[in-house]
């Protein structure tokens, strides 16, 4: 290879075939084929690619391998004989049975995929995933979920790991895209905290500030104004049994005008993003009154 310039000797150096003699970039290969980590003599780890990270949110931690189907465009298919095409559907049905040996494994493979259905569309971190399997499967191997739906533990899992994670989510936004009703989300959650004593503590009213603030396009100093007036009813002990949710919604409403200002926003509006009703809002909003 020489040059077509100075006809130099050619080099590859890295992903570019550069001129010994002038220099030229003949060559370029965007692609860089070598491995994206360093290695080192005194490193232990071993950083070879073997296929995807385990995970948590599947009964076999994603070891188990499946018989695909193998595509009609390919050598390889168009060589199989039909004999052989029969075998390999009878394998791939045998291997798809023999991948479930138990019922709990069952159950686990049906949690799961409800956990991570109901998971998508609330778009919860990747954590909340993983630590909401874990606590199904912890449930199941204490015996909690005989004669209970596994689509409660499925939705009450998610909503103690967000209790436990502090994110805040209410039962009727989980309700909402979950296969169980609110009765069987309070059963099987309640039999969690009380068999597995989670560490869950009351919510903070101020976690849910941000995201109702943008649901009713408030402004920054609104959430600010609201946050004070949640951290003032902390201090004087005045939402003790109140609605996490309704307080931080009526506290909003309290710092973006309230009846004072015509043009702000209604309890009505406020009521409809918490998932309260509007005399939880007027309630807390005189007791700030009072404050």
């Amino acid at each position: 290879m020489t040059c077509p310039e100075c006809d130099g000797r050619l080099r590859k150096r890295g992903t570019e075939t550069v001129c010994e003699k002038c220099g030229l970039v003949s060559e370029e290969d965007a692609i860089d084929r070598g491995p994206e980590w360093r290695s080192f003599d005194d490193d232990d780890t071993d950083r070879r690619r073997t296929g995807a990270p385990l995970t948590r949110s599947r009964h076999d931690r994603g070891l188990s391998t499946e018989i695909g189907y193998a595509s009609g465009s390919d050598s390889y298919s168009s060589r199989l004989t039909g004999r052989k095409r029969r075998q390999i559907a009878r394998l791939r049905r045998e291997h798809n049975r023999a991948r479930v040996s138990s019922k709990v494994e069952r159950n686990q493979i049906y949690g799961f995929a409800e956990i991570r259905r109901v998971h998508a569309l609330l778009s919860l971190p990747d954590t909340v995933r993983e630590e909401s399997c874990s606590l199904f499967k912890s449930a199941q191997s204490e015996g909690l979920l005989q004669g209970r739906s596994l689509e409660g533990f499925s939705a009450a899992s998610i909503y103690a790991t967000c209790r436990m994670c502090s994110i805040p989510r209410t039962i009727d936004e989980i309700v909402d895209v979950a296969r169980a009703d609110e009765n069987e989300l309070k059963a099987a959650y309640n039999a969690l905290n009380r068999e597995l004593g989670l560490p869950t503590g009351p919510i903070d009213p101020s976690q849910y500030l941000p995201r109702y603030a943008s649901k009713l396009d408030l402004e920054t100093s609104v959430e600010r104004r609201a946050r004070e007036h949640v951290r003032t009813l902390l201090e004087e002990g005045s939402i003790g049994g109140r609605n996490p949710s309704g307080v931080a919604a009526a506290c909003l409403y309290k710092a973006a005008g309230g009846e004072n200002d015509p043009s702000s926003i209604t309890q009505a509006d406020v009521a409809d993003v918490a998932g309260v009703a509007p005399v939880t809002i007027r309630s807390t909003a005189a007791e700030l009154e009072e404050r």
